[in-house]
């Protein structure tokens, strides 16, 4: 049976003096955070940490090929 999850996804920026990030927000269904997160970096190698928080968010902390990225899903 497929959650829903509110997602916020970042994309941090690499420059040293910007400390801005892209962040995206959306609300989603899915039986599987691993493969949405696969779905949404195509054709990138990843390396992430995924966490689990006490409140039930899943945390992950993506490098995509040198960028750092994250995404969290809290079910509502």
């Amino acid at each position: 049976m497929k959650k829903c999850y509110e997602t916020v996804w970042e994309i941090f920026n690499k420059c040293a003096n910007n400390q801005m990030r892209d962040i995206f927000i959306d609300e989603i269904e899915t039986d599987d955070t691993d493969a949405y997160v696969r779905a949404k970096i195509k054709d990138q190698d990843l390396i992430w940490e995924k966490s689990i928080l006490e409140d039930g968010t899943i945390v992950y902390d993506i490098d995509a090929t040198g960028t750092k990225e994250r995404f969290s899903f809290t079910e509502i």
